[in-house]
């Protein structure tokens, strides 16, 4: 395991919260499309992810390790996820264009859904609380494994997004009195409102 992709793994650790296979799975992907494309991670939006991970499952893990690797994050609304439920995800370098998606192959995502890990998963174990024995071998052959085996990745291509700047000017809603940034306020009434006062369950 090398340095950068060592250093990594204990800032995903640490932001994900426990250790599993998907979270190091994904970070492996995240890398893996910025160096397709040749690109650093982001510091502010200059990659954007759109991911088809879904929730409710063990793709959110996944996601978790992305975000890491890429620093596409929602705090900086440079990701997008559809809830397509599927291990797959689009990396694009908002500066040229350029993107590339990539998904687990079948054959190996059904493999580590049989591995004793999941097993105990399914069971309802938290993974914090499953035997760091049944996960170790499975993270080894996440950190260590040869991705061509384990990923389609597909050619790079041209994906167009539409560059938005950032919004700074809010105004106060008049029903709640909290300050909205002005690119999200509704008219109601004839008044600026947040958008919970103008759908009538704020604070709900």
């Amino acid at each position: 395991m090398n340095e950068k992709l060592e250093k990594l793994l204990e800032v995903g650790i640490a932001f994900h919260g426990h250790r599993c296979p998907a979270m190091p799975l994904g970070l492996r992907c995240g890398l893996k499309a910025m160096e397709i494309l040749n690109v650093e991670r982001a510091q502010d939006k200059e990659l954007f992810v759109i991911s088809e991970t879904g929730k409710g499952h063990a793709a959110g893990c996944f996601l978790d390790g992305i975000m890491t690797a890429t620093g596409c994050t929602y705090g900086k609304s440079n990701i997008e996820k559809r809830y397509w439920n599927k291990m797959a995800f689009t990396l694009v370098d908002t500066k040229t264009d350029r993107a590339v998606r990539i998904s687990l192959k079948p054959g190996f995502f059904e493999k580590m859904l049989q591995s004793p890990f999941v097993q105990q998963r399914k069971k309802g174990v938290p993974p914090q609380d499953v035997d760091p024995q049944l996960l170790k071998p499975l993270l080894d052959n996440v950190l260590n494994l040869d991705l061509t085996q384990a990923l389609d990745v597909s050619e790079v291509f041209t994906l167009q997004r539409e560059k938005t700047k950032g919004c700074f000017d809010t105004v106060a809603c008049a029903q709640c009195g909290e300050l909205v940034f002005e690119n999200a306020a509704r008219i109601k009434d004839g008044k600026p409102v947040c958008q919970g006062c103008f759908g009538g369950h704020a604070h709900s």
